[in-house]
């Protein structure tokens, strides 16, 4: 074939705002995959692109940032999604102690 066919692939990371530009650094330099910043996220341009194959990108990134604990990604159509876990911002309480129980011995009053 003389032409392949480019598509664009679209990774939606709204929860994720500040790290647009070292996702794009990071597809860039890791896998040589051009992209351009838009106001929900990226834009990748690729050549025979597979919505797996980007999903395993992301996730990489994701893991590599020390998120995968808070975030996850999801593919749709054209589209990668990363998403922010809905546990995570809740911590959990810790259980107040209650009085001691008597062993046997104290419950006898020897």
């Amino acid at each position: 074939m003389l032409f392949k066919h480019k598509s664009v692939v679209k990774v939606d990371m709204a929860d994720l705002d500040a790290e647009k530009t070292n996702l794009s650094n990071f597809l860039s330099s890791q896998y040589k995959v051009n992209s351009t910043t838009t106001s929900k996220g990226l834009e990748l341009n690729m050549e025979d692109a597979q919505i797996s194959s980007v999903v395993v990108m992301v996730k990489k990134f994701i893991h590599h940032k020390n998120l995968n604990s808070t975030h996850g990604v999801n593919a749709e159509n054209n589209v990668v999604k990363i998403y922010k876990f809905k546990g995570t911002a809740k911590k959990k309480e810790k259980h107040e102690k209650g009085a001691a129980h008597q062993n046997i011995t104290q419950s006898w009053g020897l």
